[in-house]
């Protein structure tokens, strides 16, 4: 557990020696830092990962309220404090990929790289999510049906994801409170940052998988173009977390551009 200035206590896995690249993960909306776990064997010493379960997730500080994409982000800086990280390389996904990108637009001098997996150009008034956020999200209530939880990873994943990681994250998932997953995808709905993406400073590596059912190639496209210096890297037959589907691969394309970006 790491505890911030303001108190607020984040749970993360910490690994590396750090004689090299720092790189911060922030898994996706109602994902935890244990939705990673499974690349730590795969990264080599030399790079220092931090994985944290953001506000709400996890075993980490569950406050009443404050889970919009800003909120996310304002834990940013006062984590890589905390940690005595000057700057790291912010890896997101999905939904918090908007956050790494928020950070990058606010702090630009403490991030030297963003990795952003299935991200999507905007969610605001993203008509597949409101229908989600209509017909499910407004009625959930504590404790979450492991039922729901566990459909909600399938539908999310893939059938290459194995059973044991499968059971890990819906384990996590039900973690959540059903007040952040109300507050968190509403304040997807409502976030945009599209007219700022090109003042974003941080070279940008996006990771999607070319069977994603959520987020279009036409997001990629445009973040690409929106974004100064941004590259793509499209995997084959992929769903939306390449990194449970192709871990190899992801593992090695984080490492490479890592130490790219690196000082």
């Amino acid at each position: 557990m790491v505890t911030l200035a303001s108190g607020l206590a984040l749970s993360c896995a910490d690994q590396g020696d750090g004689a090299g690249p720092v790189v911060l993960l922030l898994p996706g909306p109602t994902d935890s830092w244990r939705s990673y776990e499974h690349l730590f064997d795969l990264l080599p010493p030399g790079l220092r990962v931090v994985a944290v379960s953001q506000r709400g997730h996890g075993r980490s500080g569950k406050p009443e309220t404050g889970y919009r994409v800003e909120d996310f982000a304002a834990d940013v800086v006062p984590l890589l404090d905390a940690l005595g990280v000057e700057r790291a390389v912010l890896a997101g996904h999905s939904g918090s990929c908007l956050a790494a990108r928020r950070v990058a637009l606010d702090s630009p001098g403490r991030v030297a790289g963003l990795v952003l997996e299935a991200s999507p150009m905007t969610l605001r008034d993203n008509r597949q999510l409101l229908r989600f956020v209509r017909s499910i999200v407004s009625e959930l209530e504590d404790p979450i049906s492991p039922e729901f939880a566990r459909s909600f990873v399938a539908d999310t994943s893939s059938q290459r994801v194995s059973a044991d990681l499968l059971d890990l994250l819906v384990e996590e998932i039900l973690a959540v409170p059903a007040r952040v997953w109300r507050e968190t995808f509403g304040g997807l709905l409502e976030y945009d940052d599209r007219i700022e993406l090109p003042l974003i400073e941080a070279p940008t590596l996006l990771v999607w998988g070319d069977a994603d059912a959520l987020v279009p190639r036409e997001a990629q496209d445009g973040l690409v173009r929106s974004i100064p210096d941004a590259d793509l890297v499209v995997y084959r037959g992929v769903g939306h977390t390449p990194r449970w589907e192709d871990p190899e691969r992801f593992s090695s394309d984080l490492v490479t551009f890592a130490r790219a970006v690196w000082p």
